[in-house]
């Protein structure tokens, strides 16, 4: 009988024992399901990375961003590209190549003959480089987000062929402001040129030089504020045969002095003979945003420049010739990595810039 008793205790303590778990795993999971869940925090704003391609917590990048703005936002603003020639396709679309890796928010834009678009009795046009030229300007929009627009010629030049003219650009009123870099040129870094947006402006187009005080100067970059009515009183101010465009740019207002922060914005290789020995290549490539490559000894940088022409142009002293050599040789890598382009070989007579692009194969 004690026995008996010792058995029907022992079971009827673990079934107790056992239930008392299974409610204290019930009580638990319940616990568990009323009891709120912490909200993760949201993901970071996409759009404060693409500002100027410089991470956020940088303290000049916030303070930055807090106090400048273009007007109307980034949708307002562009840069804009006018190519006529094919050999000049290709360095606008190094300068958005650029512009895309380091995630400038501005708007991109490439306006080109609208003859390239157009075909004789249904077949191509008999230039050959048209083909390429339109395969780079359809990579541009794709990989790019570039705009693409065809414009017509409006006016005649001195030797009778029709151009669309620069003061054209005014005529993209949809923008508020806009940048053009006269060809060719080298972008290092879209941050500097990104801050001229915001600068100020009381004329419809401002050049900046970054040139010597001892050369012939013709703006490295050009800022344009558009709009029908400046477009339409600078278009009826130009003759309509005979137009320079050389001319007209050396006409343009310049700005008289960029920020104290800001000088090291533009370059232009040809100034570069006259820096002294305290120039630092490094430095100037780190800190320089856009360089204007022009030499009044060389073909361009599309070329394959001969050796002796290039030795006339280069700098003397050892710093700044480092620099000059660096900038055509990120130039030349550049026409290979982006466009897929080789260096035109140098023409046989004169400076000649008409020439054809070879397509690496």
């Amino acid at each position: 009988m004690a026995i008996s008793s010792s058995v029907v205790f022992i079971f009827t303590s673990l079934l107790f024992l056992s239930g008392y778990v299974l409610q204290q795993q019930t009580v638990r999971n319940l616990q568990a399901v009323i009891k709120p869940q912490p909200v993760a925090p949201p993901p970071p704003s996409p759009v404060l990375a693409k500002h100027f391609g410089t991470p956020p917590g940088h303290s000049f990048y916030d303070k930055y961003l807090a106090s400048n703005r273009p007007k109307g936002g980034w949708a307002k603003v562009a840069y804009v590209q006018l190519v006529r020639e094919h050999l000049h396709v290709c360095n606008a679309l190094m300068l958005f190549a650029v512009l895309e890796e380091q995630e400038s928010m501005a708007q991109r834009v490439i306006m080109y003959p609208k003859a390239w678009d157009q075909k004789v009795d249904g077949q191509s046009p008999l230039d050959p480089h048209v083909d390429t030229s339109k395969r780079l300007l359809r990579g541009a929009a794709k990989r790019y987000r570039v705009m693409l627009q065809p414009v017509e010629p409006m006016l005649k030049v001195a030797g009778g062929e029709s151009v669309f003219p620069l003061a054209g650009l005014l005529s993209l009123a949809a923008y508020n402001r806009l940048i053009y870099l006269p060809p060719s040129g080298l972008v290092l870094d879209t941050s500097g040129l990104d801050h001229l947006f915001t600068l100020p402006m009381e004329t419809n187009m401002l050049g900046i030089s970054a040139g010597s005080e001892d050369e012939t100067i013709t703006p490295s970059v050009v800022l344009l504020s558009p709009s029908k009515d400046a477009f339409q009183t600078t278009l009826e101010s130009l003759p309509s045969n005979g137009y320079d465009e050389d001319g007209f740019l050396s006409k343009i207002p310049r700005l008289a002095d960029l920020p104290e922060d800001q000088v090291h914005i533009v370059a232009k290789t040809s100034s570069l003979r006259h820096e002294d020995d305290g120039f630092d290549a490094a430095e100037f490539l780190d800190t320089t945003s856009y360089v204007h490559i022009s030499d009044a000894d060389m073909l361009g940088p599309e070329y394959d420049t001969p050796r002796e022409m290039t030795t006339l142009a280069r700098p003397r002293k050892l710093q700044p010739r480092k620099a000059w050599h660096d900038v055509y040789e990120k130039y030349r890598q550049g026409r290979m990595d982006v466009c897929g382009l080789d260096l035109e070989p140098a023409p046989r007579s004169g400076k000649d810039t008409g020439g054809a692009e070879k397509q690496q194969t």
